[in-house]
């Protein structure tokens, strides 16, 4: 039986559309009421954040939505309680990402048994080294059908890409560019490295993350890819609109 991440990409879809939000905000019970609202206005996939307060990847808007996340209570605990029963709701594929620490501190086996009990399906630990994840991690996660999504960005090594196309289970998150999240890059400069990706012919598809933020320049990523990934576009969504299902629906809608 294929998992959900696996339909999803082996289906005839093109153009996945995946969403990142950070939970807890901008209120610490809006994780569900995101995950369905979402689903309704046709995201592919969800990226679920769990906050940290030093996130260093992650640009202003990001950084920002951590802090008022953990401000207002957020913890890995508190999130798995809030995500029990969202598979009686929803199968839309769902990850958490977010940074090592916190895993650490809650427990590492803990945290991807939790993960198939409720049933996520794989995680973006963009901080967790392949050679820890291979010793610690990747007997129980796949014994457990747990994704762990790997990055690449433009100063990816060949060797190093291909040990990750390897190692990949589902997709590969290919970072658009050597910046941090929401930094609003004019894509086409990247139409070297993408094409450079492309003609290595890769056994697993790729998503493209970090930049895209309207119908453009999602349009001109999966040209290069199978989808992408937009995470301060809506985190500035949020801000601006809180969580009104029709604003989230239109700002589906004219993504695509």
């Amino acid at each position: 039986m294929k998992n959900r991440l696996q339909a999803l990409f082996q289906a005839p879809k093109k153009d996945i559309l995946s969403i990142f939000f950070t939970a807890g905000y901008p209120h610490l019970e809006n994780t569900e009421e995101l995950i369905l609202q979402l689903d309704a206005a046709g995201a592919d996939l969800l990226e679920v954040g769990f906050p940290f307060s030093d996130s260093l990847v992650d640009g202003p808007v990001i950084q920002e939505s951590n802090q008022v996340s953990l401000k207002n209570g957020m913890s890995l605990k508190k999130l798995f309680q809030q995500l029990e029963g969202i598979r009686e709701k929803t199968q839309i594929p769902i990850l958490l990402m977010g940074y090592l620490n916190p895993v650490l501190q809650y427990g590492e086996e803990k945290f991807m048994q939790k993960c198939a009990d409720i049933g996520i399906d794989g995680f973006i630990i963009p901080d967790m080294p392949l050679p820890y994840y291979n010793k610690y991690w990747a007997t129980q996660a796949q014994a457990l059908d747990l994704s762990n999504i790997l990055l690449i960005t433009p100063e990816t090594e060949p060797e190093r890409i291909k040990e990750i196309d390897l190692h990949s289970t589902s997709f590969i998150y290919m970072v658009s560019s050597n910046s941090i999240t929401g930094a609003n890059k004019d894509l086409t400069n990247q139409t070297v490295y993408f094409e450079r990706i492309n003609q290595m012919n890769l056994q697993h598809p790729r998503l493209v993350g970090f930049g895209i933020h309207n119908k453009e320049t999602f349009r001109n990523a999966c040209k290069y890819s199978s989808g992408a990934i937009i995470g301060s576009a809506f985190i500035k969504h949020l801000k601006q609109h809180d969580t009104d299902k029709d604003s989230i629906q239109k700002f589906i809608k004219q993504l695509r």
